[in-house]
């Protein structure tokens, strides 16, 4: 049986930084996670993605940033359960959780923290009749590493954030970037938009509207993709084809857990603390949603850092908590008492 204060089940940035706040709080935590390692979607679908709205980092790319969020943590020595999925939870008559993952290991935990991102996610696949047999042939749902396409013609379809910002950012790799849509407008951000017409007139990119990819072309890898564009079909030539259409997410065995779901997400109570509605239960980032919910990296770090406090009051009723900054405290005298405040104050004063 592991034991700890709060079980964390996702090991995306959010559930990282949930260790870092929790520390502060001299709070134990143990993460489950159903990939092989911690990052979440950031190290498993695009690990050099570069991501530029992290307070202090005009530009991180996202492996980097969950190197960085692993040695902020390193300090609190959270536990890890990788490649194992939480299956069942059994709240105990002390207020308690035990959680036993799909492997039959068990946690005992005062709290439990949902922060699995979208859930367990597939891509959204195209509905073209032989795609599948192109899987990792030509056909690429997710951007891993774009030195796979250095000096390579690519072609990309969507028309949301991935997609957009993915055309920007292999037009400086491979030797040719088409963006396919079906529609003229796009769904991503105006600066990315605005960018990629950029980029058009440079000769850079190409982008094709209203267009569709409607087939794949070649014997053991891709050669072609044939386009529709107002009813007239074009073949054209590429190394790649990457659909970015986004993920279905799914919560999987969470589902089943008795919390409110909607939406596929977890709803919580945004007013206070990001609980749900079993008391000792919370969810933040990705998974949760509440009135005005913006699925971002920095609001899963404030919510992480609510919950935190909520979870401290828990485990320690009626125990005064003064917020102390860590330009005061530093880290390793921080925890939430009165007393300790008042010594760091005098100390900073001295």
């Amino acid at each position: 049986m592991i034991e700890t204060d709060i079980l964390i089940i996702g090991a995306g940035p959010t559930g990282l930084f949930a260790v870092f706040e929790a520390g502060l709080l001299k709070l134990k935590c143990h993460i489950i996670d159903a990939l092989p390692q911690p990052g979440g979607q950031l190290s498993e679908l695009y690990p050099k993605k570069p991501i530029f709205d992290i307070p202090g980092y005009p530009e991180v790319l996202a492996g980097d940033l969950v190197t960085n969020l692993m040695e902020q943590i390193k300090q609190f020595q959270p536990g890890f359960t990788l490649s194992e999925t939480a299956e069942t939870i059994d709240k105990l008559d002390d207020g308690t959780f035990i959680v036993t993952t799909n492997k039959g290991t068990k946690h005992h935990a005062k709290a439990v923290a949902i922060a699995g991102g979208l859930g367990t996610f597939e891509p959204r696949k195209p509905l073209i009749d032989n795609i599948a047999q192109y899987e990792d042939k030509g056909v690429e749902y997710f951007v891993k590493d774009p030195e796979l396409f250095r000096n390579k013609r690519i072609v990309i379809a969507g028309g949301g954030d991935s997609a957009l910002d993915w055309s920007i950012f292999l037009s400086n790799v491979a030797s040719e970037v088409t963006l396919v849509h079906r529609r003229n407008e796009f769904r991503g951000a105006l600066d990315s938009v605005e960018k990629l017409q950029e980029l058009k007139k440079l000769g850079k990119i190409n982008l094709i509207t209203p267009a569709e990819v409607v087939a794949i072309q070649g014997e053991n890898h891709v050669e072609s993709i044939t386009l529709e564009n107002e009813g007239v079909h074009q073949i054209f030539e590429t190394d790649y084809f990457i659909p970015l259409f986004g993920l279905t997410p799914k919560l999987g065995a969470i589902a089943n857990w008795g919390l409110e779901i909607e939406k596929n997400a977890i709803k919580v109570n945004n007013a206070l603390d990001y609980q749900t509605n079993i008391d000792g239960i919370y969810a933040i980032g990705d998974v949760n949603i509440y009135p005005g919910k913006l699925k971002l990296i920095l609001c899963g770090f404030h919510e992480a850092t609510l919950m935190c406090q909520s979870v401290y009051q828990r485990i320690n009723p009626g125990k005064k908590y003064v917020l102390k900054y860590t330009t005061v405290s530093g880290v390793d005298g921080f925890d939430g008492t009165r007393k300790e405040a008042e010594k760091a104050v005098v100390k900073s004063i001295d």
